[in-house]
């Protein structure tokens, strides 16, 4: 029966929902920032320096930044999810009864009867009261918990590997035309992490390619647009 539940748990994905945030939105960052940035700079340019360095300072800096963003981010959410849990273990220290049948009505109105409610938030209550309350009335679990330095980690080590395909078509492929060499890579990239995403997801494979190509055209194009507008010939 375990095995069978284990089973049945491992054909769901939501487990996996945030560290899969995290790494596809790093590494999706990653893959059209400093492919961005190269294709803006080489569409100004008449050498390969310029586009190296900037690619490299993009890739840099992006890492960097999404992984302070994420940290913040997470951690701000964590701040209020701790605060929430205290301001719980008080009311439930100051106003038992109350908080058992704010339980009650929890799972009454998700179709439980009304005595069959309240015995199953008499029973969870006697078990762990915090935990059914985090749970169930603040909506906090093992897996939308999420951990500030993990999600920061997994951000910027998926923009770094994002970032890294473009500065290696920056370095080896021929210089002229250089531009559409990155964004022909840069989108076959974002095609081959759009789908394997959607596949780890559960989710379609097809949508995900479509979407994740047409926003990377649309970004690109407008990047490559300013390039060329101040060509400075550096």
């Amino acid at each position: 029966m375990s095995e069978l539940a284990d089973d049945y748990l491992d054909s769901h994905y939501i487990h996996r929902s945030n560290w899969l945030r995290a790494a596809v939105l790093g590494a999706n960052d990653g893959i059209l920032s400093t492919a961005s940035i190269a294709i803006g700079v080489a569409a100004a340019s008449d050498f390969r320096e310029p586009v190296i360095l900037a690619t490299v300072a993009g890739l840099v800096a992006g890492a960097l930044s999404m992984a302070a963003g994420e940290y913040v981010s997470v951690s701000s959410q964590t701040d209020i999810e701790t605060a929430d849990i205290e301001r719980e273990r008080k009311e439930l220290e100051e106003m038992p009864e109350i908080e058992l049948q704010r339980l009650a009505e929890i799972y009454e109105k998700r179709g439980l009867k009304k005595q069959t409610a309240l015995t199953v938030a008499k029973e969870l209550t006697e078990k762990d009261a915090l935990a059914a309350h985090v749970r169930d009335e603040l909506g906090i679990n093992e897996i939308s918990q999420a951990n500030p330095i993990q999600a920061a980690l997994a951000s910027g080590a998926a923009f770094t590997a994002g970032g890294v395909l473009p500065l290696l078509v920056a370095l080896f492929l021929p210089f002229e035309h250089l531009e559409y060499y990155l964004y022909g890579s840069a989108i076959l990239f974002l095609i081959i992490l759009g789908g394997l995403a959607a596949k780890t997801g559960g989710s379609s494979v097809k949508r995900a390619v479509i979407r994740i190509t047409f926003w990377g055209t649309v970004a690109m194009g407008l990047t490559a647009l300013v390039g060329y507008l101040f060509n400075v010939n550096v």
